[in-house]
């Protein structure tokens, strides 16, 4: 199977222009391609992790992976997928950013001259002479042409500023800056990029000629991969400190079942014919599955030895095992009231649940255990001395947990 038959194998390609040259490149090890990422948090989520996988993939057969962090672009905001106006961030902001997705991604990509670049647009974009700008490059688009793209269709009805407008021509210049100084020759992008991608093809063949090789793939669950990166407390961070390891774990523990061996062809580097094996998997099979995956991309991100130790904790919390490797939270005095904490105000400090409110909630409807005997009190309430006495274990439902320590 060639690297190009394995991605649409693993279902990472959605669309893509010139398919025999895109083939012909991506098999030989010819492709200089780039992945922006805007550094719109202090760290990569979820659904940048498909793109990184990506190109660590495609590093792996011998193509050459640039990721673009959009330290200018980012001050503009990309609508795509969005109602509303992203927040303005400042310069200082941003650059801590850059700073966070660049250490981040020296996990997954091996950067070097000759291997992967890492580059900021920020660079060409931050000093752009605005009035140089719009006629060397303003010029080469279509005002109705970029109206009819869904990422500006779906704002026209609730208002699309001005400065948004102009981010699919800083985009497409992103394209033909890295064309020009890099040789990339290929962009990747999540399928709810299709439009601005398109416009970077065009930009290059429009400055430079028909004959420019300039090509644009786009991944085919980029834009679910960021809504399956959001949990009911917020996004799966990468940064251990945000999300942690076991948490990380957790999340793919419990995907639901259809997205199973879809996440395992996407995201890990398990043979093709191993998933495929695992397609027919029913019942406790299936959680096999679920348990392979979550170790294979807690492996990826957080290294060996925290997948170890996230799957220990799985496997001991659920059977009886030791606490050794569990998730923990702290609890001092700063923490108590008269003497004492209440149920509700573990389950917050642990973060188990967001809110006190959410937390008598889950005690009525049954849902909260400490130390394997079900609470029904809301008002139950530990010392110091009681929750230090021996192993403190607190669950919401079945699958979330933590052990309290006191500090």
């Amino acid at each position: 199977m060639t690297v190009f038959d394995e991605l649409k194998e693993r279902g990472l390609l959605a669309q893509l222009t010139d398919e025999e040259e895109i083939k012909e490149l991506i098999n030989t090890g010819k492709a200089t391609f780039y992945i922006g990422f805007d550094p719109t948090a202090d760290s990569l989520h979820v659904g940048h992790f498909m793109a990184l996988c990506l190109m660590k993939r495609l590093q792996m057969a011998g193509n050459k992976p640039i990721a673009l962090i959009g330290g200018g672009t980012a001050m503009i905001g990309d609508p795509s997928g969005r109602t509303d106006m992203r927040s303005m961030m400042t310069k200082e902001t941003i650059d801590s950013n850059v700073e966070a997705f660049k250490k981040q991604m020296s996990r997954f990509i091996e950067f070097g001259e000759d291997k992967a670049l890492l580059v900021n647009n920020a660079d060409w974009l931050r000093d752009l002479n605005y009035i140089e700008f719009i006629r060397d490059i303003g010029s080469c688009f279509s005002v109705n042409n970029m109206l009819r793209a869904e990422c500006y269709k779906q704002r026209m009805e609730k208002g699309l500023s001005f400065l948004e407008f102009n981010y699919m021509i800083m985009q497409s210049y992103d394209f033909l800056a890295l064309y020009e100084r890099y040789g990339c020759n290929m962009q990747f992008g999540g399928d709810d990029q299709w439009s601005n991608m398109l416009g970077g093809t065009e930009l290059i063949r429009k400055k430079l000629g028909k004959d420019a090789y300039a090509m644009t793939i786009t991944l085919l669950l980029n834009s679910e991969g960021k809504k399956m990166g959001k949990t009911q407390k917020g996004a799966v961070w990468l940064d251990p400190k945000k999300t942690t390891p076991y948490e990380f774990f957790q999340y793919w523990r419990n995907i639901d079942d259809a997205d199973v061996i879809k996440c395992l062809k996407m995201l890990t580097f398990l043979p093709i014919e191993e998933i495929k094996a695992m397609e027919s998997w029913e019942g406790s099979e299936l959680n096999k599955a679920k348990e392979i995956l979550a170790y294979e991309l807690t492996n990826l991100v957080h290294g060996e030895e925290e997948a170890k130790k996230a799957l220990d904790a799985a496997k001991n919390v659920f059977g009886g095992g030791s606490t050794e490797n569990m998730p923990t939270a702290e609890i001092s005095e700063a923490d108590l009231l008269d003497g004492k904490i209440d149920v509700i105000g573990i389950l917050v400090k642990a973060g188990l649940v967001p809110t006190r409110n959410e937390g008598r909630r889950a005690i009525e409807q049954g849902g909260v255990v400490v130390n394997d005997e079900k609470v029904t009190d809301i008002k139950k309430a530990f010392t110091l001395e009681e929750i230090a006495a021996g192993d403190f274990v607190i669950r919401r439902g079945k699958k979330n947990f933590k052990k309290i320590v006191v500090k």
